[in-house]
């Protein structure tokens, strides 16, 4: 898979993909990340890839210059299976979205910026808008850097276990069971008998109820 994002703040993109994870993943082959910054696409001496928006109101907009400049050269070099553009007002991530974008090929993250993007970016080259929550941050870059994570560590090889993505929490529009590790007592704490029974079929069992129950008193939205 490769990732190229587009974004005015490079630099705030470095470090996650320097550590964990993410790295190991990139070192491995198993991903390309390319940040490419926007303000390298700009005609002017200032690097502006701003403007006041048409017809009065507070906040910046990005033009669509650079970006066309930019997503243009990307695509003359190869075929994008998305162009996303991070956004509060984009579908909200879900795992869902996340295991479908890990077996994508290419794809183009644009992170927006100040009160956000000319409306024909949005039009002529997004083919798909996210959001990770209902709220506003100062740009994009975080969110990228979110729905990065959630997508690279789905794909073949990244992770030790690749069962262990499997069992997350959502990917069966459940919450995740409770887990243990040692020490089996701890204070008078215990873990649950069943864990130590070597009856595969009624750990499993347990872990379904216990998953089921836990849905139902944290996120009941999800049984809908």
């Amino acid at each position: 898979m490769r990732i190229d994002i587009i974004t005015v703040l490079p630099e705030l993109l470095k470090s996650p993909f320097e550590a964990s994870i993410l790295k190991r993943a990139i070192e491995a082959g198993l991903v390309e990340v390319h940040l490419h910054n926007l303000r390298d696409f700009t005609s002017d001496n200032y690097k502006s890839v701003d403007d006041y928006q048409f017809g009065g109101g507070a906040g910046m907009v990005m033009m669509i210059e650079p970006i066309d400049k930019c997503i243009s050269k990307l695509k003359q070099e190869r075929q994008y299976d998305e162009i996303i553009y991070m956004t509060p007002d984009g579908k909200t991530l879900n795992q869902g979205i996340a295991n479908e974008l890990s077996l994508k090929e290419n794809i183009i993250i644009l992170c927006g910026h100040y009160k956000g993007v000319d409306q024909r970016i949005r039009d002529h080259f997004i083919t798909r808008e996210i959001s990770i929550g209902d709220y506003v941050l100062s740009g994009g870059e975080l969110g990228a850097a979110v729905l990065c994570d959630a997508v690279i560590r789905l794909i073949p090889g990244v992770l030790g276990n690749e069962t262990s993505a499997l069992t997350d929490s959502f990917q069966d529009n459940l919450l995740a069971p409770p887990i243990y590790t040692r020490p089996r007592d701890y204070k008078g704490w215990k873990v649950p008998d069943v864990l130590f029974s070597g009856n595969f079929p009624e750990i499993e069992k347990w872990r379904e109820e216990e998953a089921y129950k836990r849905t139902k008193e944290r996120r009941p939205d999800l049984l809908d």
